[in-house]
């Protein structure tokens, strides 16, 4: 069927602010709120953005305020939409005041949600909408109008949709948003729902607006395009109540590879908004979430990566360059030499066949112990095995880290540099910053520059007790190339003292290669 769509510019309303906020536990703060907002509209040029629910709090009020000055200022505030209730002036005066310029009316889209949560008839509904509808546009906003429970309202009680869409198709409203607020349909039930709406009300532009609960939001959303809907919503990481809403990465991508449609949105620019909802939610997505995770363009069998090294066999339209991303080799009990080679060249390292295998064989053995081995291992392993003695250029002989409340920390360290020793001392504002100051001074008396820190992650494990391990990533940049170096250790602070040493030894093996 996708064959024969004709080409359509399709928009993409994001909820992440409004309806992902009703994700358990998430609750972002005013200014995490402006910065989203701008990263939608003018990063990742999303078309139009829903930032908030009207009247639940002067902080949110303020948030809103400060994202439609902002939008203003850069002529996107008509792209900024607030959802409101059918409550005649209380929300409408909330979001102008707020600076809003749309109104995203919440009506009830069924009737029994109309009879048993409002106590009323379609046609006494119908007058406080009207009431509403009329106050909004006389105080200058635009109004799309949501129709709650649309789906099992359509499911259950269709005459009393249809009867809501042709009483208040003539009071102005712009977009009405069928919603599938507990995520029930199927694709062959959106296609049909949707066609029907759209045949019996061709004057009329409808959104259509996917919940997840059943695993099908990206399906139902080609659906409601197939079906002829121009606009769907969705949140970044799959965010919302309960299972979540359709992922704007998914559906976004989905429509331009499998109907061929086209939207407006930057690709290369998902990936950073992903992980700015990340950290500012406390959610974390799955590494094998389609798009945006960590692993998904990493190739974990040997025979893949052999058929990319001969002739791009295993590459799709899902190219990582298309998102700003880079293709990884997992190195592991699957790798084959074809993964090896690519690991070797993106360090720069060159080994002969012989050498190769044996490199091969410890990954593999590592690998079947379920040990977790990085290209960053390579170097370490490749010396292991070649038993290149020199490889340890830096060994930890002495540490003693000194912290306290409201005072400095200090360190002093005794290091052996090759054959021989040096020790020192350092202080910061903390365990590790103080180290890095001792080590720092030692290293750098050697000629030895460090690399830039970057990133400095911690990793504890889920339930795991007071004595648990510490993993510490430290991600570091050295000639604007990055590369992570990891430490585990049961001290959070020696973690990173393992990491950072790894980091020099690695550095000063590649400088050895490199002197050849």
């Amino acid at each position: 069927m996708s064959s024969k769509l004709e080409t359509r510019r399709i928009q993409l309303l994001d909820t992440t602010l409004r309806d992902g906020e009703q994700t358990q536990g998430v609750s972002f703060s005013g200014s995490e709120k402006v910065s989203i907002a701008r990263a939608l509209l003018q990063s990742l040029n999303v078309d139009r953005i829903e930032v908030a629910s009207a009247c639940v709090s002067e902080g949110e009020k303020q948030a809103v305020a400060q994202i439609t000055s902002w939008a203003a200022e850069h002529g996107l505030v008509d792209r900024v939409e607030v959802l409101g209730f059918v409550d005649r002036k209380r929300s409408v005066d909330w979001i102008v005041s707020a600076g809003g310029k749309v109104i995203n009316l919440l009506a009830k889209g069924s009737e029994k949600h109309c009879r048993e949560q409002l106590g009323k008839t379609l046609e006494q509904h119908v007058e406080d909408i009207e009431d509403t509808v009329a106050y909004a546009l006389e105080k200058g906003l635009r109004v799309n109008m949501y129709l709650e429970d649309w789906s099992n309202g359509y499911a259950d009680s269709p005459d009393y949709v249809f009867g809501l869409v042709q009483a208040t198709q003539h009071l102005g409203i712009g977009h009405y948003l069928l919603p599938d607020t507990l995520g029930l349909l199927s694709p062959d039930e959106v296609r049909e729902s949707l066609g029907d709406m759209i045949a019996r009300f061709p004057d009329q532009t409808f959104d259509f607006h996917p919940h997840n609960d059943y695993g099908l939001a990206t399906a139902n959303a080609l659906a409601a395009v197939e079906a002829g809907v121009d606009t769907i919503h969705c949140t970044l990481n799959c965010l919302g109540e309960r299972a979540g809403n359709a992922s704007l990465a998914e559906v976004a991508v989905a429509l331009r590879d499998k109907l061929g449609m086209t939207l407006g949105i930057d690709e290369t620019r998902i990936t950073t908004l992903s992980h700015m909802v990340e950290n500012f939610s406390g959610k974390w997505i799955g590494a094998n979430t389609p798009i945006v995770g960590a692993d998904v363009f990493t190739q974990t069998a040997g025979i893949h990566a052999d058929g990319d090294l001969k002739g791009d066999l295993y590459v799709t339209k899902l190219g990582p360059e298309r998102f700003g991303r880079k293709r990884v080799y997992a190195l592991g009990k699957m790798s084959g030499k074809a993964s090896l080679i690519n690991n070797l060249d993106e360090l720069g390292i060159s080994l002969s066949k012989d050498d190769q295998a044996r490199v091969l064989e410890r990954v593999v053995k590592l690998g079947d112990s379920k040990q977790i081995i990085t290209s960053e291992d390579l170097p370490f392993i490749i010396a292991d095995v070649l038993q290149s003695g020199d490889f340890e250029h830096i060994s930890l002989l002495n540490c003693y880290i000194n912290s306290g409340l409201d005072v400095e920390s200090t360190a002093s360290i005794r290091v052996r540099i090759g054959d021989e020793e040096a020790q020192g001392s350092g202080s910061g504002n903390g365990g590790f910053a103080a180290f890095f100051d001792a080590i720092e001074k030692i290293v750098g008396a050697t000629g030895f520059v460090m690399p830039a820190l970057i990133d400095y992650e911690v990793h504890i494990p889920r339930g795991g007790k007071i004595n648990a391990l510490t993993e510490c990533i430290i991600t570091w940049e050295w000639n604007e190339q990055d590369f992570k170096t990891r430490g585990v250790d049961a001290n959070q602070v020696l973690a990173a003292v393992k990491a950072t040493l790894r980091m020099i030894n690695l550095r000063m093996h590649a400088d050895a290669f490199e002197n050849v």
